[in-house]
């Protein structure tokens, strides 16, 4: 074992003896005018100084995930997708812009066949749709925001260009990828300098990377979609036989939809519609509200029992109905019901599990922001390249990582979810905000963790809302994530007594033994009293900042 590993190792043990002892590793952060949350804190830091010069929310997202895609760039990027919620203080209007990429014209099952895959391949240009995210800062900052779009990406640009500390966490997370980023020469050049994952404390630049970016600061998004480096993309996609051309990329536009909703103690939840996975969030929302949590106890064997049963029931409508918006209607009216959701308590069995609705064993690698500013206009972004560097390919002379979100698609004609051209893939991404009855900002909340998303919101709502958390104790409380084939992740701090009687009642528990990625990185901003209260997740780089 190495070093590094070894201090690494160390430093998640350290935690799980905090965690286990029920102490808060950090502070509460709060103010009364401004808040942020990212997965970095450099990304958290630029979103500060913009609000503090006179931005608002939007300028201060935007800047955010501009910067979260160089200092994180196995999460997210250039060549990912995004999706925001968009709470507009003057008119108290909630707004939805969807920033993922369609699948392009090539797109069917024959042409997947045709090179030799039975299944939808998970790495590869072949399971890159076109990446949307790009398009999306400059909508959102046409539409709300206040500075122009190369000064939201100047300070990506000079991270990019001049470098920024490689911390523990980047250092083991490109050394997990050491194989798939050797097989790319591109990649190699960027992440493994000397053949090695660039060591904690060492500068890492990325000169390719940021010379696309002052690229697409100087001439606006569509630098991306029908400029040189839109075409080197659209060459390199056709060359290896992608879903995608030219014309494809070229044609590319953001879709403004309508939120989805439903009410939880008092409160009203906004989620994604589809193509995203948020439905599975209200539904789960909906049907904890038959049951009486508090009176459980917080973790105990009855309260992650129904809780992943409920999980289970919703992630069946979730497959069954979650795609693109614009070629299938999900009937949201009826799976958003609480009429619904009491249908579906009714088969819940208190002492044994059910074998329904699992989910895959996916890697989760994505990037959450959010921002409450002083007029309280309210940002939750999400934004991804799904797997870990994505599909595993960088556009030569570009820096841009192309994502994998194709690979969610199926190739069988009975899936809702079956590929086809110009169609958008479902999606794990689910950023939500909270609103009082009187639709005055309460929070904004989000985590990654691919499938494990709606999990691990569920559980910081309730901490919040049913046990009366403040916002860090709520990310920082132990969690479950519930994984295929019945098994159950805890962590380490939940009780030995509490994981046999999951056990007897038929869950295949597995304890971790340190605080881990795989339990997501959730991150709130909440409302209290005119504060803005942050809470942000040490199980991966969260960081919130309030003033």
């Amino acid at each position: 074992m190495s070093i590094i590993r070894t201090s690494y190792v160390a430093v998640g043990l350290i935690m799980s003896a905090f965690a286990s002892a029920g102490a808060q590793m950090r502070p509460d952060v709060g103010g009364p005018e401004a808040a942020v949350t990212s997965d970095h804190p450099l990304a958290s830091a630029a979103g500060a100084r913009v609000l503090r010069s006179g931005g608002n929310a939007i300028d201060a997202a935007i800047t955010m995930a501009g910067v979260l895609a160089v200092v994180r760039p196995h999460m997210n990027g250039l060549g990912g997708d995004m999706f925001m919620l968009y709470r507009e203080a003057r008119t108290g209007k909630v707004y939805a812009l969807n920033a993922s990429g369609p699948s392009g014209s090539m797109a069917t099952p024959e042409h997947v066949r045709a090179q030799g895959h039975q299944r939808m391949p998970q790495s590869g240009v072949l399971s890159a749709t076109i990446p949307g995210a790009v398009q999306g800062w400059a909508d959102a900052l046409k539409r709300f925001g206040t500075i122009s779009f190369a000064d939201a990406l100047q300070p990506a640009v000079a991270y990019a260009e001049n470098g920024f500390p490689v911390s523990t966490v980047l250092n083991e997370d490109i050394a997990g990828s050491r194989s798939a980023i050797s097989a790319d020469a591109s990649m190699v050049s960027s992440f493994l300098p000397n053949g090695a994952a660039p060591v904690p404390g060492t500068v890492l630049k990325l000169p390719d990377l940021a010379r696309t970016l002052r690229a697409v600061a100087r001439n606006g998004p569509a630098e991306l979609y029908t400029g040189e480096t839109g075409q080197r993309i659209a060459e390199f996609v056709e060359r290896e036989k992608g879903m995608f051309n030219a014309r494809d990329l070229a044609g590319f536009k953001t879709l403004w939809q309508e939120p989805i909703s439903t009410t939880y103690h008092g409160a009203r939840v906004i989620g994604f519609p589809p193509n995203t996975q948020s439905l599975a969030l209200l539904m789960q929302l909906n049907m904890a509200e038959q049951f009486d949590l508090k009176a459980m106890g917080h973790n105990s064997a009855d309260y992650l029992h129904t809780l992943v049963e409920l999980k289970k029931l919703a992630f069946v409508d979730r497959d069954r109905h979650i795609t693109d918006p614009q070629t299938y209607n999900t009937p949201l009216d009826r799976l958003l019901s609480k009429e619904y959701a009491k249908e579906l308590v009714r088969t819940v069995k208190p002492t044994a599990t059910s074998s329904s609705g699992e989910e895959k064993d996916d890697g989760g690698d994505t990037v959450f922001l959010s921002v409450i500013d002083r007029e309280g206009n309210m940002v939750s972004l999400i934004q991804s390249l799904y797997a870990a560097f994505g599909s595993k390919r960088m556009v030569p002379g570009t820096g841009i990582v192309l994502h994998n979100r194709g690979g969610l698609f199926s190739l069988d004609a009975s899936n809702v979810n079956v590929i086809a051209p110009n169609k958008r893939t479902y999606h794990t991404l689910a950023p939500a905000m909270v609103l009082r009855q009187d639709g005055s900002p309460l929070m904004t909340i989000g985590s990654p963790g691919g499938d494990g998303q709606t999990m691990t919101l569920l559980q910081v709502l309730n901490n919040m809302l049913v046990f009366g958390m403040m916002p860090q104790a709520a990310v920082e409380a132990a969690r479950y994530r519930s994984m295929e084939n019945g098994r159950l992740m805890l962590d380490a701090s939940i009780p030995e007594a509490v994981r046999i009687q999951l056990t007897q009642r038929g869950h295949e528990v597995r304890a971790l033994t340190a605080p881990s990625s795989e339990m997501g990185g959730a991150q709130v901003v909440w409302v209290s009293n005119g504060m803005r209260i942050t809470g942000a997740d040490p199980r991966r780089e969260a960081y919130g900042i309030a003033w």
